[in-house]
């Protein structure tokens, strides 16, 4: 039986890095490994028998340091990781500066300004660019080489060239000058310096870095802030008394009472009170949801009205919060198949570009040019081909994405997710309780006179009935006209109806056999509104009083306000909606309608879901699937790419590949929009990342780029890409809409004021 690890690397500096831990790890048997370089982290799957010490000294092998979960709690919290960087990053740059200068103004160049320079460049390549020499000595005595490599090589060859130009060739010599050039000129090399390249590439280096870590940071900041959501401490219940306890020591059982303005402590259901809590932070739906007795209600919302006892019902780790943390931690962790490529690539690359700088520097030699015109050649071949950003095209838009998401109420499983959902071309629709409500309501009135007297008469006596159909009728009826009368001489009439005395009038409510047995008959009017509503699948409820038939009430699973326009811009992403329900053909064939779907798959027991979702890939589709039951799990799995409501069941959710905290089928077009759209990030980073170097590859090798340009626009194009990811945050969502959370039962009310 495997186990599941997640270990926490440092010192990796590039996705080299990553990809020879990965290989070290997975040489181990039985082992598999996944090490992300944005997120440092290493997700590794082991046999039962092995010690997980076993992983750490195999990373440590490798040249890397990794902790284990537990002693990763148990460390201290450390300081701001990039403070460290951004000293060595200012004092660099104080340093390069005036070096570049001198080496680019010849009117600044004075009588042993080239002295000077070796004074202020000694330090920046010693102590600045001490982590690219440490891990390029670290990678050397593995037998393995990264980016560090080529840095470290690169600023080492210019400073090594230049210390023996000045004490062993000309360029010592009081009152030396030199031009800066970007193109290369033969010369005999003995006369020229590169110090401005030694300083200023480690400068431009270590400045990519800091960003790129300051970037990395902000990327993952989505879900450091899900995990910050959660209440700090609770107001438990005992013994009649209340006591503030820290939010870890909650048991399940256990009641705590949250007052207006609190965080809900843990996921639980009320006992006591009614309130709006603002689920916002959740998921992602801006209109509070009016909760009271019997309501379920999660972790970290905030109650916007009354005061609540809530019976703690999930904690810690099994709480929605901490599940939909674990989720994203899980997405972001992962690799998508464009970024398994570009490790393959880059661990492959430095080896290669190593070569190519040697060959350079042997044909610039062999074709007669210059030791100085060769030289510069080659450092920009080194310099120019680090292929930082490739490693970061991928991690940092999966970070950025799934931590939107996350925001928005949108879990994304997995970056292979994201593959799925631009081949998808269909999209198959459970229909209770994703396109409609998955509750009973009081859809239609077909009256004989005023409507307020139906409901008021009908709607009393329906209410002292305990019916799904009867709490409908009930629940419409007060929406629409207040406060109901009492009721005297109640009856429940079972597989009938109700029958009772309401403002001095005898009411029936039920089926038509019950109106049959008091002699009361329906006319034409009420009879074809009767027969309307039963072709369409509906419940028709019958009312009379005193003798006479007044009106048809119509209950239905209500469609959802949103399902409408949902449909509508599915098939604006090009997928064609089918409708897929146990129920009977007529009802799903009136939901269709409304919301404008044209192939419906009716009367389909649970088990055949599955079957429908074959039938359609045996078909030639790329099937989505969106569901909320249990019933759905097989089908959601079954499905190219299956998207859970966070309403439903746990069974749906784990067997699908998206969830949606808010359940609202809106929600599903912003989760395929959102991936989508991390997918073309992710493809436009890694072109550009790509691209750049293939097309400064050959620009350096023919002598074009000066080093310290090269240095410049490398360090640019790791900013770039991840600069490029960031811009996955401003991703905007369609407005939420009037949907309840988990387990809500009470329609949407906005808080209430002061």
């Amino acid at each position: 039986m495997a186990t599941d690890l997640e270990l926490s690397i440092t010192g990796m500096t590039c996705a080299s890095c990553a990809a020879r831990i990965e290989r070290k790890l997975n040489k181990l048997d039985g082992v598999t490994a996944t090490v992300n370089y944005a997120t440092e982290k290493a997700k590794v799957t082991f046999p039962e028998g092995l010690d997980p010490a076993a992983l750490v000294e195999q990373v440590e092998a490798a040249g890397y340091r990794a902790r284990l979960p537990q002693a990763e709690a148990e460390a201290v919290a450390e300081e701001d990781p990039t403070a460290a960087l951004r000293q060595r990053l200012v004092v660099s740059a104080v340093l390069s500066v005036p070096v570049i200068a001198l080496a680019m103004v010849p009117a600044l160049q004075f009588t042993y300004w080239q002295w000077i320079s070796l004074a202020l460049a000694a330090p920046v390549l010693v102590w600045g660019a001490l982590p690219f020499h440490r891990a390029a000595w670290t990678n050397l005595r593995h037998g393995a080489a990264t980016m560090d490599t080529l840095i470290s090589m690169g600023t080492l060859a210019a400073f090594a060239w230049s210390l023996y130009a000045l004490l062993f060739g000309t360029a010592g010599t009081p009152g030396m000058t030199h031009a800066f050039e970007l193109t290369i000129a033969p010369t005999d090399g003995a006369g020229s310096i590169y110090l401005e390249v030694a300083a200023g590439v480690t400068t431009f280096i270590l400045a990519g870095r800091y960003f790129e870590a300051r970037s990395k940071r902000r990327a993952g900041a989505a879900l450091t802030a899900l995990l910050e959501l959660g209440a700090k401490d609770v107001a438990v219940l005992r013994d009649g008394r209340e006591t503030r306890i820290p939010v870890a020591d909650l048991a399940v059982g256990d009641r705590f009472v949250v007052r207006p303005g609190e965080k809900i402590a843990t996921d639980g259901v009320v006992e006591d009170g009614s309130s709006a809590v603002d689920a916002s932070m959740v998921t992602g739906e801006s209109v509070p949801v009016e909760v009271g007795p019997g309501d379920a209600v999660v972790g970290a919302t905030v109650n916007a009205g009354g005061r609540l006892v809530v019976r703690a019902t999930r904690v810690g780790g099994d709480t929605q919060l901490a599940r939909m943390a674990k989720l994203v931690e899980d997405a972001q962790n992962g690799k998508a198949q464009a970024q398994r490529l570009a490790d393959r690539v880059s661990a492959v690359f430095v080896p290669i570009v190593i070569a190519l700088a040697v060959g350079t520097l042997a044909f610039w030699l062999g074709s007669g040019h210059g030791v100085a015109a060769a030289f510069t050649a080659g450092v920009a071949v080194l310099i120019i081909a680090c292929p930082c950003a490739l490693g970061l095209a991928t991690p940092t838009a999966l970070l950025v994405g799934t931590g939107r998401g996350a925001q928005l109420g949108i879990l994304i499983k997995g970056p292979e997710v994201l593959e799925s959902t631009r081949r998808v071309d269909t999209v198959v629709l459970d229909k209770t309780g994703t396109v409609t409500t998955g509750r009973m309501s009081l859809v239609e009135v077909h009256a004989h006179g005023a409507d307020e007297d139906v409901l008021r008469l009908a709607g009393a006596l329906e209410n002292a009935s305990e019916h799904p159909i009867a709490k409908a009728v009930a629940a419409g009826a007060q929406a629409r006209v207040g406060e109901l009368p009492a009721v005297e001489e109640f009856q429940n009439l079972a597989g009938l109806g109700v029958q009772g005395v309401v403002d001095g009038h005898a009411v029936i409510v039920g089926r038509e056999r019950l109106l049959a047995e008091w002699s009361v008959h329906l006319d034409e009017d009420l009879a074809r509104a009767k027969r309307d509503a039963e072709r369409q699948g509906r419940t028709a409820v019958l009312v009379a009083w005193d003798g006479v038939a007044r009106a048809v009430l119509v209950v239905a699973d209500a469609v959802k306000p949103t399902s409408a326009e949902a449909v509508r811009r599915l098939r604006g992403l090009g997928l064609t909606p089918v409708l897929l329900t146990g129920d009977n053909e007529a009802a799903a064939r009136a939901v269709a309608a409304d919301v404008g779907i044209d192939e419906v798959f009716a009367e389909v027991l649970p088990q055949d879901k599955v079957d429908v979702v074959a039938r359609l890939q045996a078909a030639g589709k790329v099937v989505a699937m969106v569901g909320d039951g249990v019933n759905d799990a097989a089908a959601l799995a079954k499905a190219d790419l299956g998207l859970a409501m966070g309403t439903g069941t746990d069974a749906a959710i784990e067997a699908s590949d998206l969830t949606l905290v808010r359940g609202d089928l809106m929600a599903a077009v912003d989760a395929i929009r959102l991936s989508r759209r991390t997918l073309a990030t992710i493809k436009g980073n890694l072109f550009w990342a790509f691209a750049y170097n293939v097309a400064a590859l050959p620009l350096a090798a023919a002598g074009l780029l000066n080093p310290m340009i090269a240095g410049a626009a490398m360090a640019f194009s790791s900013v770039f890409v991840v600069s490029n990811s960031l811009r996955l945050r401003g991703f905007r969502g369609t407005a939420p809409t009037a949907a309840p959370v988990a387990g809500a039962t009470r329609p949407k009310a906005p808080a209430p004021v002061g």
